[in-house]
């Protein structure tokens, strides 16, 4: 398995589309700072990735001091950075005033936003994926403020489309289940769009992504990936990678940002955090599982990644994870 289906795999993700919206010229609608949105969207979680899909008609979207991006139907934008951004009908163009806000439109059902001039519509659905921040560190870094591509141009894409309508008709319709298949919609819409992106990178961009379709360091990322517990040496990954020491160790520093051996660790602890909080495994088990001889030596390494040892935060997850459930 490679090394994004692996990451996506193990490390808990929690999606929805939550508004429906349908604008008519001349329009314009700010979108806040995902932290902001958080706990409104999902509350509890550490990160809240905010993305849209154009369905029909084109628009601009607008993120400070970037130049305005035209967006046209089967275009989707995630927002790695969390910025607050304006969706509208053409640059400049002032934000509705007096509207209602995100807390309101989000306990309306169905989740629908209508507003605009009358003139010509666009349609577009906004989702979310929710994720534990470390993990959304690792997947996001190296990524520009927007992400755009289109999901037309993907095998995937009109299936994607074609669901996401079916599902928004669902939510509206009496039968229960329509908001769970939404939420599924939203993780496989956004995983595609990290797909896409990774086919159109350019020879000068880093981050993570950069290095998962790398010839060499995609190699040894899927080997870490796949044998987490191995006891992995630089020369062993550089052969995994059919390349030396030196070039495996100066190439994955430049676009993942660190050694192959501190990039174990951190897979490690990731994979570790997601068995202390979705299982009731023992520590000395999880340890084991992820590549440590002693509890001493992975509590330790567990305290210098998450700041606390393994069993204390196991159950601070708990209790947020339980006042989190009482808020929703």
């Amino acid at each position: 398995m490679d090394a994004l289906s692996e990451t996506l795999r193990v490390v808990r993700l929690v999606g929805a589309i939550f508004i429906n919206a349908k604008f008519t010229a001349p329009w314009c609608y700010q979108s806040p700072r995902a932290d902001t949105a958080a706990p409104i969207l999902e509350p509890g979680a550490e990160r809240v990735v905010i993305f849209h899909l154009i369905t029909e008609g084109e628009c601009w979207v607008e993120l400070g001091d970037e130049p305005p991006m035209r967006l046209i139907a089967g275009d989707a934008v995630i927002f790695p950075q969390g910025d607050a951004h304006r969706m509208a009908s053409e640059p400049g163009l002032p934000p509705a005033q007096g509207g209602a806000p995100l807390s309101e439109v989000l306990a309306r059902r169905p989740r629908q936003l209508m507003y605009g001039g009358g003139g010509t519509a666009t349609r577009l659905v906004c989702g979310y994926l929710a994720c534990d921040h470390k993990l959304a560190q690792m997947l996001l870094t190296g990524l520009p403020p927007i992400v755009r591509v289109n999901v037309r141009g993907s095998n995937a894409g009109m299936w994607l489309e074609a669901s996401v309508r079916y599902a928004l008709a669902e939510a509206r319709s009496p039968r229960p289940g329509g908001a769970g298949v939404l939420a599924k919609l939203s993780e496989v819409l956004f995983i595609e769009v990290l797909r896409l992106y990774m086919n159109e990178q350019s020879t000068d961009r880093t981050g993570w992504l950069a290095g998962v379709g790398d010839r060499i360091v995609g190699a040894a990322l899927n080997a870490l990936h796949s044998r987490p517990a191995q006891a992995w040496t630089l020369e062993e990954l550089a052969r995994e990678a059919g390349t030396s020491r030196s070039v495996l160790a100066e190439r994955f520093q430049h676009l993942v940002g660190s050694s192959p051996m501190q990039y174990l660790t951190q897979w490690r602890m990731l994979l570790a955090a997601n068995l202390l909080t979705r299982s009731n495994a023992p520590l000395a088990r999880i340890a084991e599982d992820v590549g440590y001889q002693t509890d001493t030596a992975f509590s330790r390494a567990f305290r210098r990644e998450f700041g606390s040892p393994p069993a204390a935060w196991r159950r601070n997850q708990s209790t947020r994870e339980r006042a989190a459930a009482s808020v929703s």
